[in-house]
């Protein structure tokens, strides 16, 4: 069995932390690392990752988190914020990156630009956002994967509020919105979900070869 398929049979969804286990820096900074190099749709990234660490300030989320204890018991707490549009702006910023980057020059981008703002800008307001949206779950995937390589709990949550997190994060004024949770630590030795046999569909039933 590969490294790989052991990794995603150990990782679950952690119902309890261990508070008083932090993750090391060198860690973390893989970790944001793995969040970097994830795949996103034109390679645009519009999204911006929060990593809170303060507990006043996640002891004010908790509420708005179905009361649930791991946000202010795991290491840290990751909110995923996606940008509610996608601007003229945002694509430009991204092409001076990529000519940067790869020692181009911009004009040689312009295709490419023009491309990219000719299916993005023209989209409803919801479309954007529900796209933009989708782009932060791409990037909590390669968080799960490497986070469980390094023997890392990660709990993915979509059980919180948005718009309170907006609010208490300040994020309507940054154009963004709270996507998606994820909690980072170690699993508590009294979480007896860790035990749980997996239960997934059996491969007949999930796959279907044409």
């Amino acid at each position: 069995m590969s490294t790989f398929i052991e990794n995603q049979k150990w990782r679950y969804a952690t119902k309890k932390f261990d508070a008083t286990k932090k993750i090391a820096t060198k860690d973390l900074e893989t970790l944001k690392e793995a969040i970097q190099l994830s795949t996103s749709s034109y390679g645009l990234q519009p999204y911006k990752v929060l990593i809170i660490e303060n507990p006043e300030l996640r002891a004010k989320l908790q509420p708005a988190s179905w009361g649930q204890t791991q946000i202010v018991d795991a290491s840290h707490l990751l909110v995923f914020a996606n940008s509610v549009d996608v601007t003229e702006n945002e694509i430009d910023n991204y092409m001076a990156n990529i000519a940067n980057t790869r020692g181009l020059q911009i004009e040689d981008l312009k295709p490419y630009s023009d491309f990219m703002k000719s299916k993005l800008i023209p989209l409803p307001a919801e479309t954007k956002a529900i796209w933009t949206s989708k782009q932060t779950y791409l990037a909590l995937g390669n968080l799960l994967n490497a986070a469980a390589e390094l023997k890392i709990d990660v709990t993915p949550m979509e059980g919180f509020e948005p718009e309170k997190y907006n609010e208490i994060l300040g994020l309507n004024a940054l154009g963004l919105n709270a996507s998606l949770v994820a909690t980072l630590g170690y699993r508590h030795e009294e979480d007896t979900t860790q035990h749980y046999a997996k239960v997934r569909k059996p491969n007949e039933e999930l796959f279907i070869t044409l």
